[in-house]
């Protein structure tokens, strides 16, 4: 029975899944956080076989002697994290334990996203072209080499938040303002296309499980625009020959960084004339439920199939592409409580066979900071083997349901 530390298993919320399928597949889980026990998931809590609580997750130093105290000698077979912000301190964990998989120094890449683009250039494949800068001096100089129109967006981090699309000199004043919080930047070319995910479950370096997803629109536009009812769609057909160099390029992406089992988040472009470009990569999943997209594409279970692959190296689920998937995130209009949600009694009366998953603020809740995350005021996931049919599902729910809030 392989021993597997799993940092944070209670946060984010697809976490306890992780948690259960590496219990399922034989593991001996250890979760590791700064929760108290009682306030995890029960389902993180049925399948621990203990849980160390440390102080707090950002003392490094502190979470490694605690460890090293608890466990004596026990043997770590994995450490596992699979949320952004403790991918280092997993890392120095299997350092200090001797734990198989990424180290620091592979790990930065991960994280750093000039360190990322850096590392592709030298390996030949395409990113958009970048610099990084500390402070208003050189974000002005960076933008002057690169032109506009061009991103500014965090050095690390995930998803677009704090990302901003600059075409001139005052949108750049702007921005340089809103990101005065963040040490360093990254200053890059705006690349105008088609934007993808190329989502993996890795044995070895070698993908056993992908999954190709597209965001409609992408993602600074939809984190720019309240109105817009975001869409993220699961494609049935991956291996299509309009994806088929993102792909490629992708894999070229799991060898130039070294990466070793477990998943990855990556994200790519594809522009009118066929250029792909890349875009950046997480040592982890996607967030806002779409592992939960992929196994409804499916019917399988992508959350055992992780733990099957880190633990067992192999990958037994049986993929069997079905259908495209979308997910449809809502943002209420108005502030306040949700106090009405309209035409979604209509909504479910034409497509309700379609719905896999109706996840909306119940009426009385207060609504959440569009801003700050992607779920918004909830989401529907329907699926159809069609993806025309899809398309047209999800487009009629972003248009036709509405939440009010006051």
């Amino acid at each position: 029975m392989k021993t597997v530390l799993f940092l944070s298993p209670g946060y984010p919320s697809e976490m306890p899944h992780f948690v259960r399928g590496l219990a399922e597949v034989g593991a001996r889980v250890v979760g590791v956080g700064d929760q108290p026990e009682g306030l995890l998931p029960e389902l993180t809590r049925r399948s621990l076989e203990r849980y160390v609580r440390v102080r707090t997750l950002w003392d490094e130093e502190g979470v490694i002697g605690e460890l090293r105290r608890v466990l004596g000698d026990s043997v770590v077979d994995r450490v596992e994290c699979l949320w952004e912000p403790g991918m280092i301190l997993a890392a120095r964990l299997r350092e200090a334990l001797g734990a198989p998989g990424l180290t620091v120094a592979q790990t930065i890449p991960f994280r750093n996203k000039e360190e990322m683009k850096r590392a592709l250039d030298a390996a030949g494949i395409r990113t958009p072209r970048h610099l990084p800068a500390k402070g208003r001096a050189a974000i002005w100089e960076a933008a002057e080499r690169i032109g506009f129109p061009l991103i500014v967006k965090p050095i690390a981090g995930a998803g677009s938040a704090d990302t901003h699309r600059i075409h001139d000199r005052d949108e750049l004043v702007a921005a340089i303002a809103a990101v005065e919080h963040l040490e360093e930047v990254s200053v890059e070319e705006f690349v105008d296309g088609e934007e993808y995910t190329f989502d993996t479950v890795s044995i070895r370096g070698v993908p056993a499980y992908h999954n190709v997803a597209w965001y409609r629109p992408r993602p600074l536009v939809a984190r720019t625009n309240e109105w817009i009812s975001p869409q993220v769609v699961a494609l049935r057909h991956p291996d299509q020959p309009a994806l088929r160099a993102g792909i490629e390029m992708g894999r070229r992406v799991l060898a130039a960084l070294g990466f070793e089992s477990g998943f990855t988040h990556m994200e790519w472009y594809r522009k009118a004339d066929g250029e792909v470009v890349f875009g950046e990569i997480g040592a982890r999943p996607p967030g806002a439920h779409q592992v939960d997209q992929m196994n409804y594409a499916c019917d399988i279970d992508v959350f055992r199939g992780w733990a099957e692959a880190v633990c067992c190296g192999r990958f037994g689920e049986t993929v069997r592409r079905l259908y495209n998937v979308a997910t449809v995130y809502k943002r209420a209009e108005g502030q306040g409580r949700i106090r009405r949600i309209e035409g979604l009694e209509s909504f479910r009366a034409r497509h309700g066979a379609r719905v896999v998953w109706e996840n909306l603020l119940p009426l009385g809740s207060p609504r959440r900071n569009w801003k700050q995350t992607l779920v918004s005021d909830g989401f529907v996931v329907l699926r159809h083997p069609d993806l025309e049919t899809t398309l047209a599902i999800a487009d009629e729910f972003a248009r036709s349901v509405r939440l009010h809030a006051n």
